[in-house]
């Protein structure tokens, strides 16, 4: 009879950015299957997600992968329930309305390796700063990259345990890197992209070294912050060929301020740091799209338009810090609208 790890993973309640959580069960002889995994309780109080005199919270198995950093082991992601079995407050997975995988995610995960002995991004000398940023971006050599072993690992890490990770790039500063999450399906994009900033971050220990998720960590500094540029499709997006049904969509995204701010609430803390207009952002407080405009809200592939206006859209907005669950739910519920006019109209 062998021993099995699993490695229980959740969403805390620290506020304003959720961070994770984990601990190890081990059974006898798991079969690798999520209808096989049994649901589990932790004490809330810690976590920030319950108080002390009623601190039972649940964890609900919601997906299962391979775990290639451990013997015998699996990286179990669950949503956070209350006592009752009710979706917990902090569980964003539970907004999310796509129960038919009709929305396609692609997530572009942006991150800092962070030295915890200079309090520097991996690279920076101590109490000194880099030429500017320029050469860093898909950059080699000892001069340009930094880290390149932990995103190397990180990558292999993430294919083993049969991760949809499309691609990994050295980012526009130094020390800052990018991974890619594809994903059909709202909830299992957020899923991967979360068990991949789980590994990065186990990754990372080895090394005495932090990733810092803050999008923008060198404050007011000429270098640019951290995203998770989110790319979606529908069936619409994908099918209709139409212009006039993607600028109607583009449109929805900033029809009003309340809109506008209810996709900003959830897409990250601190985040008007990084949506200045500067370094390939659009201000927090304007909304605006285009065609290859990086410099847009809402970015409009040149290869959609090729396309016959068939493919996807790019949020440029969501930070770095942004919860993917939370993201998605947002953005589905402005495609879903959209749609709807789109419909009644026809």
């Amino acid at each position: 009879m062998a021993k099995s790890k699993l490695e229980y993973i959740w969403l805390d309640g620290s506020k304003p950015t959720q961070g994770l959580r984990s601990k190890t069960k081990v059974v006898d002889d798991f079969s690798g299957k999520l209808e096989d995994l049994e649901f589990w309780s932790f004490d809330g109080s810690s976590t920030q997600q319950a108080t002390g005199e009623s601190s039972d919270c649940l964890l609900k198995p919601v997906a299962v992968y391979p775990d290639p950093g451990r013997n015998n082991a699996w990286l179990v992601m669950t949503e956070v329930l209350n006592a009752n079995g009710t979706p917990h407050e902090t569980n964003g997975r539970a907004k999310i309305q796509d129960d038919d995988n009709d929305f396609w995610f692609g997530f572009e995960q942006e991150y800092f390796i962070w030295d915890p002995e200079t309090n520097m991004p991996l690279g920076f000398p101590a109490g000194g700063y880099l030429p500017p940023q320029g050469p860093y971006y898909c950059g080699v050599g000892g001069n340009h990259a930094f880290g390149r072993e932990i995103v190397e690992e990180h990558l292999d890490l993430c294919i083993e345990a049969g991760l949809n990770i499309e691609g990994i790039n050295a980012e526009v500063a130094a020390g800052q890197w990018e991974f890619q999450i594809f994903a059909k399906g709202a909830k299992s994009a957020g899923d991967q992209i979360w068990i991949g900033r789980y590994l990065l971050e186990r990754t990372a220990e080895q090394y005495g070294l932090c990733i810092n998720w803050h999008p923008k960590p060198l404050g007011d500094m000429d270098w640019n912050g951290s995203g998770m540029h989110a790319n979606f499709s529908d069936s619409t997006l994908r099918n209709a060929g139409s212009k006039d049904a993607l600028v109607a969509i583009c449109e929805a995204f900033g029809a009003t301020p309340k809109i506008i701010k209810k996709h900003i609430d959830v897409y990250g803390a601190f985040n008007d740091q990084r949506l200045t207009g500067k370094h390939e952002t659009q201000s927090i407080d304007q909304y605006s799209y285009g065609v290859s405009d990086r410099g847009a809200s809402i970015r409009i592939p040149i290869a959609v338009v090729e396309n016959g206006y068939k493919g996807w859209l790019e949020d440029r907005r969501p930070a770095s810090n942004a919860d993917p669950y939370m993201v998605s739910a947002v953005i589905i519920e402005t495609v879903k609208s959209a749609v709807g006019e789109l419909v009644a109209n026809r």
